[in-house]
């Protein structure tokens, strides 16, 4: 097996860690306190040709794969722009391949390019309050009216709702009580976001809050059938298109929270010294680093592995979810051990990495749950009874 990087991923590694240099920490520190999203380095992005690094070329895309899309997206949260950085456009990469992969011509076609050129923002709508990771339990509702669906429902969590023209939405159109399986009956759209139906409403969190996270509630919102993704009735296996990519791509962002933690923790402790000598010099403080350092490199396996399945056509649900697992909890070992070498000036916000603890502390709960993946590779890989 060849670990090496293909001479273009090196060269996509080496562009965007030049580029996402540019904005360093004092930056994203910023953005983060006065809740600004960061449009002059998602324009930087956008103008370089990055939001469409997976878009089929024919719409203006790279045409690359999902392995590409990661690769830069390590690269964006390694810069120490961690999760503020990389949630303003890795929406853009998985949410819209559901269109790329089931969209009509014409909805590819009205929507791809615009995505490319950064002058379209869409979101990714499926989280409810009263659902949660029990995605078949959405009531998010779209109801056929003539040549329209008109949709009523709220959705929770929703990232860029506010700053985003386009929804991916996931809506019932038949109940769960009526169909054989708790799957069917669930349709994918492509929706406006119209003021005049769409009430958003950002959620006061603990970080990441350069990108703001919404309740969207749904009130009588018109759309045509010729913005729905695919058949009606299959929108669930068709997110699998996006919920695969998103897992693969939250792991690689997870291994660059870890690595720009433990370059800075690694510098620092170097540099600081206490009874006489640099605290990097304790095997209390070496080894923790070490350990964590180990873990990550390990974790990086698992999610290359997934990004390679994907992109060759093959099963990787396992793959993906042990990835977003592996990934999550090696970036959070890293950042806390990372704020622990620093002490209190850990703790400030004046060396950042208080901000990558809270960033990476994210990645254990969303998109998905530690939890719900041992709940999924229980069930999926080692064949036992459901448990939930």
């Amino acid at each position: 097996m060849d670990f090496r990087l293909t001479e273009d991923q090196r060269a996509i590694q080496a562009a965007v860690a030049e580029l996402a240099g540019k904005f360093g920490d004092d930056y994203w520190s910023e953005k983060d306190e006065k809740h600004e999203f960061p449009w002059d380095f998602y324009r930087a992005f956008a103008d370089a040709g990055w939001l469409g690094i997976a878009i089929p070329e024919e719409y203006g895309g790279g045409g690359l794969g999902v392995a590409e899309a990661a690769i830069l997206l390590e690269e964006v949260a390694a810069s120490g722009a961690a999760m503020n950085g990389c949630s303003t456009m890795h929406l853009t990469i998985f949410g819209i391949n559901t269109i790329v992969k089931h969209g009509t011509p014409r909805l590819r076609a009205e929507v791809l390019p615009g995505v490319v050129d950064g002058s379209l923002h869409v979101c990714f709508g499926v989280t409810e309050p009263n659902a949660g990771t029990d995605t078949t339990r959405v009531t998010t509702f779209a109801r056929r009216d003539g040549d329209d669906y008109v949709i009523d429902g709220r959705k929770v969590w929703i990232t860029k709702a506010g700053d985003a023209q386009k929804i991916v939405l996931l809506t019932r159109t038949t109940p769960r009580d009526e169909v054989a399986k708790p799957t069917d009956g669930m349709t994918l759209f492509l929706a406006d976001l119209d003021p005049s139906a769409v009430d958003i409403r950002p959620i006061p969190k603990m970080g990441r809050n350069a990108v703001a996270s919404n309740e969207v509630f749904l009130d009588g919102l018109r759309v045509p059938a010729t913005a729905r993704i695919g058949e009606e009735g299959a929108g669930f296996r068709y997110l699998l298109d996006g919920l695969n990519p998103e897992r693969i791509l939250l792991a690689h962002e997870a291994l660059g929270i870890g690595r720009v933690a433990l370059e800075r923790a690694a510098e620092y402790a170097r540099q600081r010294e206490v009874f006489g000598r640099p605290i990097g010099k304790n095997q209390g403080i070496a080894f923790p680093l070490a350990d964590a350092w180990m873990r990550l490199d390990a974790a990086r396996l698992a999610a290359r592995q997934a990004a390679w399945r994907y992109d060759n056509g093959m099963s990787c649900g396992a793959e993906a979810n042990t990835a977003k697992y592996l990934c999550a909890d090696a970036a959070f070992q890293a950042t806390d051990r990372a704020l622990q070498t620093l002490g209190g000036m850990g703790y400030s916000k004046e060396y950042h990495v208080e901000r990558y603890f809270r960033e990476a502390r994210l990645m254990r709960i969303a998109p998905v749950s530690q939890e719900m993946v041992l709940n999924y590779v229980s069930q999926h890989v080692l064949g036992l009874p459901k448990s939930y």
